[in-house]
């Protein structure tokens, strides 16, 4: 990833973060945990974490929902000249991770 997408997906990162946070029913805890962006920056993809982890596909879902409000939010908050469309999907690298950390406590 160059320089430029990496800070592209950061700021993304962080918006959406806000975005979320402030639209969430706090029926679980949405966390944001990276972004990705395409190489023309016309793209990005939004990784986030859910506790509970049943209400993961409600929490996709609702993310998904409001899409058109965060670009919305994207346009009025960030100073960039083209503004991404995003889609969001559930960070299983996170997951893993944590299963992992799991696994090695029980040791």
């Amino acid at each position: 990833m160059t320089q430029r997408n990496e800070k592209m997906a950061s700021y993304i990162k962080e918006n959406a973060a806000i975005f979320l946070g402030r639209e969430n029913n706090r029926t679980s805890l949405i966390t944001v945990t990276s972004a990705t962006c395409s190489p023309d920056l016309k793209r990005a993809t939004i990784f986030i974490t859910v506790l509970p982890e049943g209400k993961e596909k409600n929490a996709l879902e609702f993310a998904k929902r409001k899409k058109p409000e965060l670009r919305e939010f994207f346009k009025k908050n960030m100073t960039t000249k083209n503004i991404p469309f995003v889609d969001f999907a559930i960070d299983l690298g996170e997951k893993h991770r944590q299963k992992i950390d799991e696994l090695l406590r029980e040791k």
